[in-house]
């Protein structure tokens, strides 16, 4: 059972009901995807599961204040969350507080002016172009199963996809004559991205001679998935992340990498390029320009190694200048 059905009734303090109106907001409203709706009740379970042990009985959501909520971030520090995490569980507490205040069941969000503890913002990891060259060549392309593994990789670099909005893809999402692919991300929220034309090329071999589609799949001609396993079924996430570090290893990288470090690593390509941040906040699908413009960091440290390795004013042993005459 999917833990994002589950989550509710595992509740037996105060919030419970609370909670299910809140999920049913997230998913019927706000079409939250099925992680951030687990990423959410996961979050509450565990803050009525603390209420209720911390005040000696459940605790309805009116008579939470900002004590409750600062003795709750304390108990994920003391539990050694990391910044990350105690952000994430008090980013989710005050979006619940925020929905019960406007519905009438809290008189105000105790979480709201509760401060954020700073944390070190981690650099998106990517692979150099050129492993990222070599990945694209190692599947076997003369087998059904390289083909799927070549279109796989050249996908989600080409054009930056999530592994859940590759696996997601089915045929009629994909147009290789006019490059391009129609994805569904986060939130529902549909967008267009070009693909390479290696990329293009890969597909199409790839569906010449593919598994044809489950019985199951095939009653559904419309939601006909792009990517399959042997049985004709749509590919999981899962085993996506399986085929990329088979080749990892099969690669000798001499380090590990994730579906995710494709999808940065085709960002910060493109920004070495010369393409605009707007650009590339359209391609990854970001909703703030700010997620993107991480990458600038990122750029920022390659140029700075290219400019200490190759401006002679800036080489080691240089002195940090012109070497003074002796004077006679």
């Amino acid at each position: 059972m999917d833990r994002a059905d589950d989550a509710p009734s595992r509740l037996t303090g105060g919030l419970v009901q609370a909670l299910k109106r809140f999920e049913d907001h997230l998913r019927d409203e706000r079409n939250a995807s099925a992680h951030t709706l687990r990423a959410y009740l996961s979050d509450l379970a565990g803050f009525d599961l603390f209420l209720r042990e911390w005040a000696g009985a459940p605790v309805t959501p009116r008579r939470v204040d900002a004590l409750a909520v600062r003795a709750y971030l304390g108990h994920l520090h003391r539990r050694k969350a990391d910044a990350a995490t105690v952000n994430r569980h008090l980013s989710s507490l005050r979006t619940f507080f925020r929905f019960l205040r406007r519905e009438g069941l809290a008189g105000g969000n105790p979480a709201e002016d509760l401060p954020s503890p700073k944390q070190s913002r981690k650099l998106p990891a990517f692979l150099p172009v050129d492993d990222a060259a070599r990945l694209m060549e190692l599947p076997d392309a003369a087998t059904p199963e390289g083909r799927r593994d070549r279109a796989l990789l050249e996908v989600l670099y080409g054009s930056g996809l999530r592994v859940g909005e590759l696996a997601a893809l089915n045929d009629g999402d994909v147009d290789t004559r006019e490059r391009l692919i129609r994805v569904k991300g986060k939130g529902r929220k549909e967008r267009i991205v070009p693909m390479t034309a290696k990329a293009a090329r890969a597909v199409e071999s790839y569906c010449a001679d593919r598994p044809a589609l489950s019985p199951a799949e095939g009653r559904q001609a419309e939601a006909s998935p792009l990517f399959r396993n042997s049985r004709g079924k749509r590919l999981t996430t899962g085993r996506a992340r399986a085929i990329l570090r088979g080749y990892e290893s099969r690669g000798g990288f001499g380090y590990h990498f994730t579906p995710h470090a494709l999808r940065h690593s085709a960002a910060t390509h493109l920004l070495e390029m010369g393409a605009d941040l707007r650009s590339i906040q359209e391609l990854l699908g970001h909703a703030s320009l700010s997620t993107t413009q991480r990458y600038t960091q990122v750029d920022f440290d390659h140029l700075r190694a290219v400019y200490d390795a190759s401006h002679p004013r800036a080489r080691a042993g240089s002195g940090g200048g012109r070497k003074r005459e002796k004077r006679p």
